[in-house]
C-alpha cells in the first residue's frame, strides 16, 4: 500500500490488486510486526504534518471514542 498526502491535508491510501483481493476474501488484511511499524510510520508522518494543511474548521473537529469515520470521498465514485 502507498500513502500519498494532499495538499488540503486529506490523504489516499492506495491499496495493491493482490492486497484488494486479500481483504475482498477476508474482509481485513493482516499486517506482520514489520508492516505494521511501516504502516505506523506513514501514518505519524501524515499525522504531523496534517494540521498544516487543514482549514479552520476541519482542526478545530473533535473525535468522540468509538466513533464511526465515513469519508464523503468514500461514497463519490
Amino acid at each position: 500500500m502507498k500513502f500519498i498526502q494532499k495538499k488540503d491535508g486529506g490523504a489516499e491510501i492506495i491499496f495493491s490488486n493482490e492486497e484488494i483481493k486479500i481483504i475482498t476474501n477476508t474482509n481485513k488484511l493482516t499486517l506482520n510486526d514489520e508492516a505494521l511499524r511501516h504502516f505506523g510510520n506513514n501514518l505519524v508522518k501524515i499525522v504531523s504534518e496534517w494540521n498544516l494543511n487543514f482549514n479552520t474548521k476541519t482542526q478545530n473537529l473533535i473525535t468522540e471514542e468509538n466513533q464511526e469515520i465515513i469519508s464523503d470521498e468514500t461514497y463519490n465514485k
